[in-house]
């Protein structure tokens, strides 16, 4: 007798294959996926750390303006570089504001 050939025996192995191409994708999909989300994690923390940073340097240079702008700093400056003092209460003359006309 002669051998039997049966047919669609060759499609399982195809079928397997097949499934095993797609079980690859999708795990070399997903692993991308999660490369990438790992990298914009750090990105994000970077950025956090940075943010955190400047608004300390924003805080401190505010206060260094505040300091340089007051009249316990400018002061002396103004009297050494300017030769200006601050006048006696008998040199300063308060001038009131125009009263607004009256229209009859």
């Amino acid at each position: 007798m002669a051998p039997r050939r049966v047919k669609g025996g060759g499609g399982g192995r195809v079928r397997l294959a097949m499934l095993l191409v797609a079980f690859l994708l999708i795990a070399g999909t997903v692993i991308l996926r999660r490369s990438f989300g790992n990298r914009a994690a750090r990105e994000l923390e970077d950025l956090d750390s940075r943010r955190a940073a400047l608004a300390a340097e924003k805080l401190r240079l505010e206060a260094d303006v505040r300091a340089a702008s007051s009249r316990a700093h400018i002061q002396p400056i103004a009297e050494q570089r300017l030769q200006m003092r601050v006048p006696a209460d008998s040199q300063v003359i308060i001038v009131p504001p125009p009263r607004p006309h009256d229209s009859q």
